[in-house]
């Protein structure tokens, strides 16, 4: 049975023989279908509850065959944009699969998802006036509910902790009278059937993840106790699982989050509630890869520089906080073969015209030539979808591979590489004139 890296392996190969990536085509992302069914598969095993909806975080992977793969595994979408709830109804995601969460959701958003009965959760209390407007001057099959921040702290990423005390997410739990308005709240409103907490994603360990979920549960009992009746039906719980870097190995797992949520918050699987889930990067990550061709080589300073086509445009985060993002880097060779030799600290370096476009510094790998190709591991969610524009580079081609035991790799387009023509369209070409002509 192939391992992990044994079907890494082989789709470099067969990327690197069949043109996937090459001297035309210096980079692309590449996903393993196979990979990220297990994924899907493996977090329905592990929520057992009764009545379980799991979303897909399309900031994630904003891909629509993705999202219609995901489907297919039976996952919703949470989106938080316009653009991210047309990508899912693209997909072909149903409404009532789908969760829009956004702290600035306009009021145009906001009716359309009322009038395709797409979930809502309000993110303050200005956006629930404005729900109050809406939901008055025409019926709605959307569920609705609010967005709580529990305040149970950060992790060590800051700007991915969304549970602090001055958090721009949600309702603030702790603030004073917060709580006594959010009862109020749910008891002049019997539309609200559904409370939500996101504590953060990578850098936030699962125990306080799992105190936020205990906070809104124990609010939800609240007002259920205040009201006589269980109006708050659902709790959605929203991701977050931080994602393993270091290695292969998948830790935590959907189990053992799981297992955690049952031991924080005994109430939570017995089937009173209705659970929704949020995951996007935990996913998704160990499922991708960025493959890019080695262009040169250098030395400076004594050490070793193989100069890329992966840089900041895809790995925008380990670029410019790579304390935070480190990420593996797998050596192959011209023929997309593992390059073996005694390892040699090198910098691998992107594309982008500033000093800082390193994926990696002075990392032990084997000695990169040009023609070569070096392997961005565990970026199957946030890195090649996520394109940031610096120098004009064009977005990289997109593929998702199979391969059954002995076989040759098969691959299929998840998004075209970006064309010169598209990029200059995009540059405003158009318009080219229109500066000009104002005298």
């Amino acid at each position: 049975m192939r391992t992990v890296g044994d079907r890494r392996h082989r789709a470099v190969e067969d990327a690197v023989r069949q043109g996937i990536v090459g001297p035309q085509q210096p980079v692309a992302g590449l996903l393993d279908v196979d990979a990220i069914r297990d994924a899907a598969r493996t977090l329905r095993e592990a929520f057992r509850a009764p009545r379980v909806l799991h979303t897909f975080a399309v900031k994630a992977a904003p891909l629509v065959p993705v999202l219609r793969l995901l489907a297919d595994e039976g996952l919703g979408c949470e989106v938080a944009s316009p653009g991210e709830l047309a990508l899912a109804r693209a997909a072909g995601t149903s409404p009532a699969r789908t969760v829009l969460d956004s702290p600035a959701k306009t009021g145009a958003e906001l009716r359309e998802a009322l009038a395709l009965g797409i979930a809502v959760n309000a993110d303050s209390r200005e956006e629930l006036a404005r729900l109050d407007a809406l939901v008055q001057s025409a019926p709605t099959s959307s569920t609705l509910g609010l967005r709580v921040n529990p305040q149970v702290g950060g992790g060590s990423i800051g700007a991915l902790s969304t549970a602090t005390a001055t958090s721009k997410f949600g309702i603030a739990l702790r603030d004073e009278g917060a709580r006594a308005w959010l009862l109020r709240a749910c008891a002049e409103r019997p539309w609200l059937t559904r409370l939500h907490a996101h504590v953060g994603s990578q850098g936030c360990p699962p125990e306080l993840m799992a105190e936020g979920v205990r906070a809104v549960y124990e609010l939800a009992e609240e007002v259920n106790a205040a009201v006589g009746r269980q109006q708050i039906a659902t709790l959605d719980i929203g991701g977050g699982l931080p994602v393993n870097f270091s290695s292969d190995e998948i830790t935590p797992t959907f189990h053992d989050y799981a297992r955690l949520l049952a031991d924080t918050v005994p109430g939570l699987f017995d089937g009173r509630y209705g659970l929704v889930t949020e995951f996007g990067r935990s996913l998704l990550a160990k499922s991708g890869m960025v493959l890019a061709r080695v262009e040169y080589t250098k030395s400076a300073g004594g050490r070793r520089i193989a100069v890329t086509h992966a840089g900041a445009q895809l790995a925008v985060r380990t670029v410019f906080a790579p304390e935070s993002w480190p990420l593996r880097v797998a050596a192959y060779d011209a023929q997309g073969r593992p390059r073996t030799g005694p390892a040699v600290a090198q910098d691998v370096a992107g594309p982008c015209c500033f000093a800082g476009d390193l994926v990696a510094v002075d990392r032990p790998l084997p000695p990169l030539e040009a023609g070569d190709h070096v392997a961005l591991l565990d970026t199957g969610a946030y890195y090649f979808a996520h394109h940031y524009a610096y120098n004009t580079l064009p977005r990289p081609g997109v593929y998702g591979y199979t391969a059954a035991e002995g076989e040759t790799t098969r691959f299929v387009t998840v998004r075209s590489p970006q064309t010169l023509a598209e990029l200059v369209a995009e540059g405003g070409a158009a318009h080219a004139a229109d500066l000009t002509a104002l005298r």
